[in-house]
């Protein structure tokens, strides 16, 4: 039987793309070798944010005298806790087993390997299809750091499938988006929590304040932080492993626990995807292609993190799947992919989009900032949240706005009003002439644009 589209691998991207194309009248299969739903669902944001409310839950628990409630002898269970995320990931999975099939989607379940122009192989059977989508996604990347092999060192995947593992001190190595968020939810938990990074700062992407901020709260929450730290090796030791590195200053350091956590990037995934004869050009294990995802071969597509250069975000896939759907049925493809959000799913979350103070000063902006910090917000101030803040970037010559930065209770909530304004070229006025509700957090979105105003 021959497909019009033939999609390899069930993520966020893969999924979407699938069914935005069957929507469109398109015969569409897809091949996944695990579980629909891909990492993101299974081994990544989910499990992890699932993991996070619950830690979320326990500290406002514990911290409930600050309301005027009182409660005795609280207490956790790991395998419950577990539980709980395992079957939000359950729960979530049938429903993209069932988007597929409501869509008329046929999926495989098997390891698939393109074998040629419009031909993949599964469990020795091979299908055709006009156009080809790769879609497999990323896995966690490995450093050459010596005994990073032994037991006792973890993935991110390996920390959070199934029962995950239960620790009471652990250490961190890459301060990144993956490594902050588990630090907060083991050290929430009662972990003793070390992070090692390689960076001077932590989220090294994200704005120098934002980095300041979080390692701040992470602190004062018992979680040690080095950054600058260069892990030399893993071994074994009498309380646990131990992890030596060289500090900021260059002196050789060592610290021990029970489990080290590698959080250290993810690399894309596609060994073994295509046959010895057939393979498009390739950048450090990934697959090069033009910003709609178009390949060095006909016909073959990539979108998401198997990509090189791309943004490894579950929504950057996601989009880039509608895009190809759009393409491939003959439309224009509407996603916006020059104007992307990023969130970091910590206590208080933290947001992103567009540009920085300091790099729109770098492209040659002069600025204006604005800022509203979370002791002049009432829901803020209700909730008891950390020191926070909104902050908005604007060219202060139109008073367009350039990005935005928040380290703020419901930030990942509130980042979608400021992606719309900076990919729609609003102005700071614009902002300020919306009615936001009281008592919200988006009202900081208010206060920090009518800071900017004259």
């Amino acid at each position: 039987m021959k497909y019009d589209l033939a999609i390899i691998g069930g993520g966020p991207g893969g999924y979407n793309a699938a069914a935005a194309a069957a929507k469109e009248g398109l015969k569409v299969i897809l091949f996944e070798k695990a579980e629909l739903g891909g990492t993101c669902l299974n081994r990544g944001c989910i499990p992890t944010k699932a993991m996070i409310h619950t830690a979320e839950i326990w500290s406002e628990m514990n911290n409930a005298d600050e309301s005027g409630l009182h409660a005795d002898k609280l207490s956790y269970r790991v395998p419950a806790i577990h539980r709980r995320k395992n079957n939000v990931v359950a729960t979530l999975r049938s429903g993209v087993e069932m988007l597929m099939k409501s869509s008329g989607v046929t999926v495989i379940n098997g390891t698939a390997q393109v074998v040629g122009e419009g031909k993949v192989l599964c469990n020795n059977e091979t299908y055709e299809a006009k156009d080809i989508l790769i879609a497999a996604g990323s896995v966690p990347a490995k450093p050459p750091i010596p005994g990073i092999d032994l037991p006792g060192v973890f993935s991110s995947n390996e920390v959070l499938e199934g029962n995950g593992k239960t620790l009471a001190s652990m250490i961190i190595i890459g301060g990144g988006v993956i490594g902050v968020e588990i630090a907060g939810v083991y050290a929430a938990l009662g972990c003793k929590v070390t992070i090692l990074e390689a960076m001077d700062r932590l989220l090294p992407p994200m704005d120098a304040e934002i980095a300041q901020r979080l390692t701040v709260i992470m602190k004062k929450r018992g979680i040690a932080v080095n950054t600058k730290a260069m892990v030399s090796g893993i071994a074994d030791g009498g309380e646990g492993k131990i992890v030596t590195f060289k500090d900021k200053n260059g002196a050789e350091q060592s610290v021990t626990a029970m489990g080290v956590l590698v959080c250290t990037g993810r690399r894309a995934c596609v060994a073994g995807i295509f046959s010895d004869n057939y393979c498009p050009d390739m950048e450090r294990g990934a697959i090069v292609a033009d910003e709609l995802g178009r390949t060095s071969l006909p016909h073959l597509y990539v979108i998401g993190d198997a990509k090189a250069r791309n943004i490894q975000l579950a929504h950057v896939a996601e989009a880039q799947g509608r895009n190809i759907a759009a393409f491939l049925s003959g439309k224009t493809p509407h996603m916006d992919m020059s104007v992307v959000p990023s969130c970091v799913y910590t206590s208080p979350e933290i947001a992103s989009v567009g540009l920085t103070e300091a790099q729109a000063k770098e492209a040659g902006y002069a600025v204006t900032v604005g800022k509203c910090v979370t002791g002049a917000n009432g829901k803020c101030v209700i909730e008891g949240g950390e020191n926070g803040y909104v902050k908005l970037v604007a060219d202060s010559a139109t008073g367009v706005l350039l990005g935005a930065q928040l380290v703020y209770p419901r930030a990942t909530d509130i980042i979608g009003e400021l992606t719309l304004a900076v990919q729609k070229k609003l102005t700071v006025k614009d902002l300020a002439s919306v009615i936001h509700p009281h008592p919200t957090f988006c009202e900081g979105i208010l206060a920090a644009a009518e800071s900017m105003i004259d």
